[in-house]
């Protein structure tokens, strides 16, 4: 347990758009991002979603905010390597991360792509049979970044020259990679790969947090510091960074409140309790003032572990239930915690 402050500041978003309109939302995101660059964050990350309406290409929407801020760090959560050419991703977060200047944190996960059935004449209409989704197809892609060889060939061949790398190669990429993990197999492999470590607001239910009496309620945090625990068994300079959903209501309106307050309670039933086949956990939102989510956060197990945090936005709230949020973050339920703002150049 690390009885520090809180380090480092972070938000996620899901970057949503409405259908008719996709351009407006990917625009609103960037001045999120530019927005958190003012306040001090010291990391925006952007969630990855296909065939929905959130952003599908997190690498490019990062590619642009790489032109309009300077200093935080820019990063995904997660992408699903299940929808990736391996190759051609580690091409992608190479370039950049020489964009950013070497800002660039990739999250990744592996497994088959959501709704595989649906999806796969589509994605991978000559192939799906024999695709690999296991660990090897993220080795693949940390080799790759890291400079080994993509081809047996290097050299002059007629007027143009190839190297037997992915170009370009950007050093210190590979240190900044990412593993969402969900589970003590995943968390361990994350570490054993030299991975930093992404945990969430959804986890795989675990010994750790089995309530003591038949109907009680699991113990989510508990699951989760156990899971910590057991990456910084294998890897104690690795960062970790755990992610929740937090909604300070300080400066908002009564009728923001009100929606933030429904929202919580909407989706509370869900917590405590497994969830579906693979007996998935979910924390519960935490909306209130920002002494009230201090304190919950700081008797949290989970939290305890951690001196970084990647708080989630909700889904399909307003522009301008975002800046509030933000803002009430970097300004009053952060520094409750301990964290002081990056310096903003201004």
């Amino acid at each position: 347990m690390s009885g520090l402050a809180l380090q480092r500041l972070g938000f996620l978003t899901i970057g949503t758009f409405d259908r008719d309109d996709p351009a407006a939302g990917h625009e609103t995101t960037l001045q999120m991002i530019e927005l958190g660059e003012r306040l001090g964050y010291d990391s925006a990350w952007v969630r990855h979603r296909h065939l929905q309406y959130g952003v599908s290409s997190p690498v490019a929407l990062i590619a642009a905010a790489t032109q309009r801020t300077s200093r935080i760090e820019l990063g995904t959560a997660v992408i699903p390597l299940g929808w990736e050419n391996p190759l051609r991703l580690a091409e992608d977060l190479a370039t950049v991360d020489l964009l950013s200047g070497g800002r660039l944190n990739p999250g990744v996960s592996v497994g088959p792509p959501m709704r595989w059935e649906d999806v796969r004449d589509a994605l991978y209409p000559e192939t799906a049979d024999v695709e690999d989704f296991s660990p090897g197809r993220l080795r693949r892609l940390l080799d790759l970044i890291a400079g080994e060889p993509a081809s047996p060939f290097s050299g002059t061949a007629g007027f143009e020259v190839f190297s037997e790398r992915v170009e370009p190669h950007s050093p210190g990429l590979r240190q900044r990679m990412w593993y969402g993990g969900g589970s003590t197999a995943s968390v361990r492999r994350g570490a054993e790969l030299g991975m930093n470590l992404l945990t969430s607001n959804v986890i795989q239910a675990e010994e750790a947090g089995r309530p003591a009496t038949e109907g009680g309620a699991w113990d989510f945090g508990a699951v989760q510091a156990a899971q910590i625990d057991t990456y910084h068994a294998i890897r104690p300079e690795g960062r970790v960074s755990q992610g929740l959903v937090v909604v300070p209501t300080d400066s908002a309106t009564a009728e923001q409140r009100e929606r933030y307050r429904a929202y919580g309670e909407a989706r509370t039933p869900r917590t405590g309790t497994p969830q579906g086949p693979r007996g998935m956990l979910f924390a519960r939102d935490l909306v209130g003032t920002s002494e009230e989510i201090a304190e919950r956060l700081r008797s949290d197990a989970g939290f305890q572990w951690v001196e970084e945090v990647v708080f989630a936005l909700p889904f399909a709230f307003r522009a301008e239930d975002y800046e509030q949020i933000l803002t009430d973050v970097a300004t009053r339920l952060a520094p409750l915690l301990g964290w002081k703002p990056a310096d903003s150049g201004d």
